[in-house]
């Protein structure tokens, strides 16, 4: 099997794959044949650069053409890939590059600065490291970069896509370290034509269409939908290179006539605050995952444009596993059922899956699971042979089989006896038109052991923070809620700290409460 062989080179080459919107404001649209030949091309250049099968590559680009062509180029050789967010600074990407020892770091310019901050330099791949043991960490300025843009690496010959196994090491992706330190997730080739399921049963988009995943390159989600799902269902990806802006957002939206959109619910919530929404001609499809959506925001995108947001739920390691069906009212708070095949259960409030039956379940972590020995060959004990996965994730099911996402294990507050997912609060608090978000966590207290502490940040305008406001919001959380789940604490913040893939730190928030 070969991602790069089967979906790009096999796609006709007129075939719209990618539209292209940089950060100057240029716009380029992308054929498969254009993709196929110019990823070929940077395969051979790799190459040249001493980057074999079975060695990783690490990827720090934004969301433009050349980090799209540097995972296919990995994928055509059996490179690993790691791709990374821009939002790294130099003690994250110094971390990863100590994790994953890549060969080769392939960067956008822009970001030459951090990487030299991280003790990169752009060396070339010395003879030393290509003989000498291939998964330990490279020294500081001895692992090779090559910057983009340049021309001269799409000089190269174009290599063929070579044969690989299903289980062959294909992605690394670290975890967002919500409740601690990133660990590096591996997936394996199956991942990528695993996606079918999720991309038929979940994104929807169909042949012809222009799908828009807004993740950041570097991200789980971003790995899966940005481009992968939709060319596995004969659509493009619309690659917009700029920072968010929800007012744009929604101009672009219109103007590029985006089919299926997919944003993370802290996205959808600040465009339904900040921006005006309305319906848009195109749009067919819309979907989340990352957290749980809230009632208010589901209304307010169901009001604006017809449509259901339709919210999923996967985990790095597992990828997509669940997902609001096609053509189905969206229940507030859900994240749908299973999707087709994949066997979850709820255990004692916790979700657990079933590897076997995840076409997308990672190999391992790496150092535990996952090894390289000193040749650069990869020692892999598949995680998906073992026993059941407990997410960590507090989940309950209705009678219909539907899911609700209540909060990591380590997230759920115990208030004089009382169990509160965070979750609850949060919607309750956002609610009220003075707030623009909000994050609960325990907060230690003597005589019931935590109460609910509340992080708010409000919204721009007319509201500053108050003993009155506190009072108000308070009143608006027992009037939403069981008044038991109220927050007895509420501080507000400026904004709410967050892992660069937009999830909040509650590990953060909590150790502010102690």
């Amino acid at each position: 099997m070969n991602f790069a062989r089967e979906i790009v080179d096999a796609s006709p080459p007129e075939r719209l794959a990618l539209v292209e919107l940089a950060r100057d404001g240029a716009r380029r649209e992308w054929s498969f044949g254009e993709i196929a030949e110019r990823s070929a091309r940077l395969a051979g250049a790799l190459q040249a650069l001493g980057v074999k099968r079975g060695d990783v590559v690490m990827t720090l680009i934004g969301n433009r053409p050349e980090w799209v062509l540097g995972m296919l180029a990995c994928f055509r050789i059996g490179a690993v890939v790691l791709p990374c967010t821009e939002q790294l600074r130099a003690k994250d990407l110094r971390m990863r590059i100590d994790v994953a020892a890549p060969t080769l770091i392939l960067a956008d310019e822009r970001n030459r600065g951090e990487l030299e901050a991280a003790g990169v330099g752009a060396a070339p791949l010395t003879q030393e490291r290509a003989a000498g043991d291939r998964g330990a960490p490279p020294a500081r300025g001895q692992v090779a970069v090559a910057y983009v843009p340049d021309e001269s690496l799409f000089a190269a010959e174009p290599l063929p896509a070579i044969e690989l196994s299903s289980e062959d090491p294909c992605l690394i992706t670290f975890t967002s370290g919500t409740a601690g330190e990133p660990k590096a997730v591996v997936h394996a080739q199956r991942y990528l034509d695993g996606q079918r399921v999720q991309a038929a049963h979940w994104l929807g988009a169909r042949a012809g269409e222009l799908v828009w995943c807004t993740a950041a390159s570097g991200w789980s989600k971003s790995a899966r939908n940005v481009f992968i799902a939709p060319w596995l269902s004969g659509a493009a990806a619309l690659l917009h290179d700029a920072r968010f802006d929800p007012h744009e957002r929604l101009e672009l939206l219109e103007r590029e006539r985006v089919n299926v959109l997919c944003m993370a619910p802290t996205e959808y919530r600040v465009v339904a605050k900040r921006a005006t929404l309305r319906p848009f001609t195109d749009l067919r499809g819309m979907v989340a995952a990352g957290e749980a959506l809230n009632p208010e925001v589901l209304r307010a995108w169901r009001e604006a444009t017809g449509l259901e947001i339709r919210d999923g739920y996967g985990q790095t390691e597992t990828g997509q596993t669940t997902g609001t069906p096609l053509d189905t009212e969206a229940r507030p708070g859900s994240m749908g059922r299973a999707l087709p095949g994949m066997s979850l259960a709820v255990v004692d409030g916790e979700l657990t899956v079933e590897p076997a039956s995840v076409p997308t379940f990672f190999l391992g972590y790496l150092d535990e699971h996952v090894r390289r020995a000193a040749n650069g060959a990869w020692i892999v004990e598949d995680r998906r042979s073992g026993g059941p996965w407990r997410t960590g994730d507090r989940v309950s099911e209705d009678d219909d089989g539907w899911l609700y996402f209540e909060g990591r294990g380590d997230d759920v507050i115990v208030s004089a006896g009382y169990r509160i997912g965070p979750f609850e609060v949060e919607s309750a608090l956002v609610a009220h038109p003075a707030v623009a978000e909000a994050a609960a966590v325990a907060a230690p207290d003597e005589e019931r052991g935590s109460v609910v502490r509340a992080v708010v940040v409000l919204r721009e305008g007319d509201y500053a923070p108050s003993p009155e406001l506190v009072r108000e919001l308070q009143e608006h959380v027992k009037r939403e809620t069981a008044p038991y789940k109220y927050p007895r604490i509420i501080d507000f913040a400026d904004e709410l700290p967050k892992t660069a893939s937009g999830k909040v730190k509650r590990a953060e928030l909590r150790a502010g409460a102690s």
